[in-house]
């Protein structure tokens, strides 16, 4: 039962994405900075550090290509990077200890990979004309403080929400 939670959770968690950006637009700050949501991440992230690492990758895939088709212009960037960033912290948090602050830092991380990442190429193919300084006060920084602001909402229960799915998987 608690598989199609988890999956109506992460389709939540897609929807509010983009209800996020509809409702809460930068220019409310009063500033050009740029606030991008990653919460589908996050719970993916979750998913593979305290339930099952390829379930989330898989999670990963399918949402990927969805958030490409819906969201971008380019087929391919986040189908291939949010397996790629599930993959990669589910391997880093093989060394740490699995604790809420060590998790937390940790996705920050891979948000920050992706965010780096797909600049990297929207620069490649000249999508973009933001210099990196610019991209990281601009972009990378409000990024990382709204992504923070949202774990610390959801990392406790998001963590036993994950916990229990992993239980009852194995049993």
């Amino acid at each position: 039962m608690r598989k199609y939670l988890v999956a109506a959770l992460l389709i939540g968690l897609f929807v509010l994405e983009s209800i996020f950006v509809e409702l809460l637009p930068a220019e409310i700050f009063n500033s050009n900075r740029i606030l991008i949501p990653h919460f589908l991440l996050i719970g993916i992230l979750f998913l593979a550090v305290f339930g099952s690492r390829n379930v989330g990758i898989l999670y990963g895939f399918v949402f990927g290509i969805l958030f490409d088709i819906i969201y971008t212009e380019i087929l391919g960037i986040y189908f291939f990077m949010f397996p790629f960033i599930v993959y990669i912290c589910s391997k880093i948090m093989k060394v740490f200890h699995n604790n809420i602050v060590v998790v937390s830092i940790v996705i920050l991380i891979g948000i920050s990979m992706l965010e780096i990442i797909v600049y990297e190429m929207m620069l490649i193919i000249h999508l973009t004309s933001m210099d990196f300084s610019g991209f990281i006060n601009l972009r990378l920084f409000p990024t990382l403080v709204l992504n923070s602001a949202f774990l610390i909402i959801v990392a406790y229960p998001f963590k036993r929400f994950f916990e229990k799915y992993a239980a009852e998987r194995r049993e």
